[in-house]
């Protein structure tokens, strides 16, 4: 089975896409890594990336990647795609929902299924786009067929180049085969691993007030990593620990957030931190404006096991599997589905209904 690519060439191309100004308010900015993809190739390159990362993501959660392979033009054109999509009508959205009462995301999620808080939806929708696999085939709106060939370079090149690079630096770390974690997260096999376009509505005044300026409830990813591209408008925030202040993160041009998922924090029995983190509504310079995202989530496959491991360098730092009551005889995608269906605030009998 193969998927279907609309042959419309006698098509204008998309508008360049052009950010937004970055806010001129006075934030408060996280202090976190910059880990450069250029040592990975060269001699010793990623020994010196295994230490880097080393003093960072059992505390943090959170890290930026610069050189990842792209060029500025073929990510902006994925942001272009993302802003074509939900200038569609919205007739023409739902007509591509997710089938998420399965457990899955695969295609869109309208806007307000969440309820943050008593009284109040969320102002989040967004379109994934599951691997270009036979298993992940489903329809498409007329902008998302047009440009298959460039989502599929840009979903395998991130999964396969970028993600797996930083999954044996990490086996590395750990004292792991090379491809301890890659052999869990394999492009060919099956599970929700997807591009995502996001978009965050502005909401008036009186209702930022209402809910203190919450956009979306402090959480951490379920999934093994997300990748988050240039963000312009300032909303992501992340907590370090319950003691710890809320601090932005700032993502400019040519970096990318890697946010550590659930997935890597089970496995390594803790010592990966999953990174914790939050929306609120963007400083008052930008609070009118919606928030595009343009994101990459990896998610645990089919042939993950969902145990934790037994590394020396774990052991060595007090984190080694000393039980087997928390291993359960499930796949990392059956674990990561089931969280989806169960997923608390959501109305599945509904139309519009979806979640996060």
């Amino acid at each position: 089975m193969s998927f279907a690519i609309d042959p419309l060439r006698d098509q204008e191309p998309l508008p360049e896409y052009e950010h937004p100004s970055e806010t001129r308010c006075p934030l408060k900015f996280a202090d976190i890594a910059t880990i450069d993809l250029a040592e990975y190739d060269r001699p010793g390159g990623r020994e010196r990336l295994a230490q880097q990362l080393k003093q960072h993501v059992h505390n943090v959660g959170f890290f930026y990647i610069t050189n990842i392979g792209l060029s500025q033009a073929e990510i902006d054109l994925q942001f272009a795609i993302a802003k074509a999509f939900f200038e569609l009508p919205e007739e023409e959205r739902l007509r591509h929902r997710a089938p998420l009462e399965r457990g899955s995301y695969n295609g869109y999620r309208p806007l307000g299924a969440l309820s943050l808080f008593p009284g109040m939806q969320d102002t989040l929708e967004f379109y994934s786009i599951f691997k270009f696999i036979p298993s992940s085939e489903r329809s498409h709106p007329h902008i998302v067929r047009r440009y298959f060939k460039q989502i599929e370079s840009f979903s395998r090149h991130m999964h396969e180049n970028v993600s797996f690079k930083l999954l044996r630096v990490l086996a590395l770390m750990l004292e792991l085969p090379e491809d301890q974690f890659v052999d869990g997260n394999r492009y060919e096999d099956e599970c929700d691993s997807s591009i995502r376009y996001m978009l965050y509505h502005p909401r008036s005044k009186k209702e930022n007030k209402t809910f203190d300026d919450v956009y979306f409830r402090g959480h951490t990813d379920k999934g093994t990593m997300t990748f988050m591209f240039q963000q312009p408008i300032s909303g992501l925030q992340t907590q370090h620990s319950k003691e710890s202040d809320w601090e932005y993160l700032h993502i400019p041009a040519g970096s990318v957030a890697v946010n550590i998922g659930d997935t890597l924090q089970f496995l390594t029995n803790g010592y990966l931190k999953s990174g914790f983190h939050r929306v609120i509504a963007p400083p008052s310079d930008q609070v009118h404006l919606s928030r595009l995202g343009l994101l990459y989530f990896v998610r645990p496959t089919d042939k993950l096991p969902w145990r934790t491991l037994d590394s020396p360098f774990l052991q060595r730092a007090g984190y080694g599997k000393t039980t087997t009551e928390r291993d359960q005889d499930i796949s990392g995608l059956d674990w990561w589905r089931a969280g989806v269906r169960t997923r608390k605030g959501v109305n599945y009998m509904s139309s519009a209904a979806s979640t996060v």
